[in-house]
Formats: structure tokens, sequence, C-alpha cells
């Protein structure tokens, strides 16, 4: 029986697969320690110049394999259960996910993120720390946290508030989903290449090994699709995306959007409307002072509001559980939200996800330093 995660050695190249395909390699907390294992043995061998994370395809009946994705996010239905059951190691999963994530924002040896299918949540905090992020054209790109009633976290405030303009709050507040040209355009991804290039460059590694990272890196690079005309969805309105998430609370940028008679604007307001109204105001206080702080205090910063999404309400009452329930559980798509309007929203109500649940001293993420 095969493992979560797959390790080998090609051609002087550390490759890491994700190994869940049937939940879209979404994580869970065995990923997450095999996954730092994994990169804590190859920080010091000599063998690994580079190392290369993808994720798994699921094999079809007729022994094909289908479409292969990076990564979905965190086991939300694992979230659920724990949540319910107070099962501490719900605790343990986000304190080791995040530190995990700053491992490889920090890792001393270059690290290159293969971008195919689903790239989303923990997946895109796998992506975001990394040297080289190389999508293909299949990528479906998202932070969309707030459809559960949680907020963007694995760095989402880190790398979120430092896009141009106010993208950030846009990606987090709606959680819109893109493409692999919108990724390239506000610099979430740094080449494109053509869906078989994953099988040369493995190919080319065996064929002829790297003798150092940056060698990988730059091979990497060179598989980039040439003469491809850029076709970007989203970020072709980034005027208004500005103009109205540049706003001073969630209120404010629906008011807006609700006097744009785009198109644009007006499934903008569709997909807002299915979004917890709590924690899109959480997610854009959230990304606005992430912005200000370094890495290691965004990832402090973070574990403390998702201590308090599980906290502030416990157990069914929750926003976060309420929202997996919907979505994930009873597949009602129907998430009774607390409060349910944005008018019903409260500073106060925002206020407690940002209390600090434990002292600077005891924080479980205290000794994560920023990079030099």
């Amino acid at each position: 029986m095969q493992g979560l995660v797959l390790t080998e050695i090609v051609g002087g190249v550390g490759v890491i697969t994700l190994n869940r395909p049937k939940a879209l390699n979404a994580l869970n907390l065995a990923m997450v320690r095999e996954l730092r294992d994994v990169l804590e043995a190859w920080r010091h061998d000599a063998r690994v110049h580079a190392v290369m994370l993808q994720g798994s395809a699921r094999t079809l009946p007729d022994g094909t394999s289908a479409a292969r994705h990076f990564c979905a996010g965190g086991d939300i239905r694992f979230m659920h259960e724990a949540a319910i059951t107070a099962d501490l190691t719900l605790d343990d999963f986000f304190t080791e996910e995040y530190a995990l994530d700053h491992v490889i924002h920090v890792y001393p040896k270059p690290l290159i993120a293969w971008l195919e299918g689903i790239v989303m949540g923990g997946g895109m905090g796998l992506a975001q720390g990394a040297t080289l992020r190389v999508a293909t054209d299949g990528i479906k790109m998202a932070m969309p946290e707030t459809r559960i009633g949680l907020f963007p976290d694995v760095a989402g405030g880190y790398f979120l508030s430092r896009l141009q303009g106010a993208t950030g709050e846009y990606l987090g507040v709606v959680g819109q989903a893109f493409g692999v040209d919108d990724a390239l355009h506000w610099g979430l991804a740094d080449v494109r290449v053509p869906a078989e290039a994953r099988q040369v460059w493995l190919q080319g590694l065996q064929a002829r090994p790297v003798t150092s990272g940056d060698e990988a890196v730059a091979r990497a690079r060179a598989l980039a699709a040439d003469g491809v005309e850029p076709a970007p969805q989203f970020s072709l309105h980034q005027a208004a995306i500005d103009r109205h998430f540049g706003l001073p609370s969630v209120a404010d940028i629906v008011h807006s959007l609700q006097g744009d008679g785009s198109d644009w604007a007006q499934a903008t307001l569709a997909h807002l409307a299915g979004n917890s109204p709590l924690m899109m105001a959480v997610t854009l206080r959230q990304i606005r002072e992430a912005r200000a702080l370094p890495l290691a205090e965004v990832f402090r910063l973070e574990r403390n509001l998702v201590r308090q999404c599980f906290a502030v309400r416990k157990g069914a009452a929750g926003e976060t559980v309420e929202g997996v329930r919907a979505l994930a559980v009873d597949k009602d798509h129907q998430p009774r939200w607390q409060p349910a309007t944005l008018d019903d929203v409260t500073s106060e109500q925002v206020q407690a996800y940002f209390e600090p649940p434990w002292p600077a001293h005891a924080h479980p993420l205290r000794d994560l330093l920023d990079p030099a």
C-alpha cells in the first residue's frame, strides 16, 4: 500500500508527490508530518540540489490516469469532525501545517512547485513559498475560505496582501477561482508550461542530472510554453478591483459593486452572496493588517485567528463548522451564517477573532523566524 507522500530522487532533484488523489491531494495531519520530515531529511542531503513538489493523479478503472491535481487544500471533513468532537489534533493540524509552510518559505534549497489542476487553500500555502511556481494551462487557483466560514490562512495574509492594488482584498474576500493567465499576471505563478512538460522535465533529469539548485530552476524555466497569447479573465478588471476593494469595509465594497452595472461586478456580487458575512469582514482586516507584518508574524496572526474560528463559538455553532457542513458534509449549500447579513456584523464580533488566545511566550509558533 502506497503512502500519503511519495518520494524519489531524480537526477539531483528530490521529487515529492502528494498521494491522496481521490481527495484531490487535500492535506491531513499525517501528510503534513511526512512532508516536514522529508524536507528536513533533504535539507543537508548532498544528493538533493533542489526539490520538486507535485500532486498525484487517480488511476481510472481502465488503467489510464485522471486529471492531475496539485492540492485542493486542507481536509475540511476532518476539521468539521474534529471541531464537533473537540478533538485536540485539530490544533496540531493547524500549528504543524503553518510550520510546514514556513519551512517552504525559508528552505535553503530551491523548491519547485509543479502546479496542475486544483491549487486551493492549503495547496496555495505549499505553492506560494516555493522558489519557482510552474503552472500548466489547466490550473484552477483560489483562496476560497470565506465560502466555508474561514479566512485565507496558510500565509494568505502575506502573499495576498503583497499583490498589486486591492487584488489581495478581492481574492481573499470573494474567494474567486482563476486560471493560469491571471495567476501569471498577479505574480502567483512564475512560468507557464505545456501539459506534457512534467514528463519532459523528469525524463530530462534522468538523462542529464543537475549539479546545482540554480541549474534545476533554470532548466524548469526553460520549459516555458512559447507563443501562447495570454487570456486573463479577472485581472482585466484591475481598475475596478482597486476602486471597489480598496474601500474601508465589506459593506462599502458591496454598496459600490451594486452601483457598477458591469457583468463582472454583478458576478462578483453573486459570489459574495454565498460567503460568510462575518468572515469576509475578518478577512478584509486580516489582509490589511498582514500587509505591514513580516512573514513569521503573519503566521502567528493567522494561528491566532484560526484558533478563534473554533473557539469564539464552539462545536456545531462555529462559523467554520457550519460552512463545511453546508458545502461538504450535508451538501445542501445552504449555510446558516451567524450573523446572516453584512448589516448585522459588528466591530465587536470581528474583534473577537483578533484577540490573542495565548500570551506571546506560549504561542505555538513563537519560534518561527523571518527569512534572513
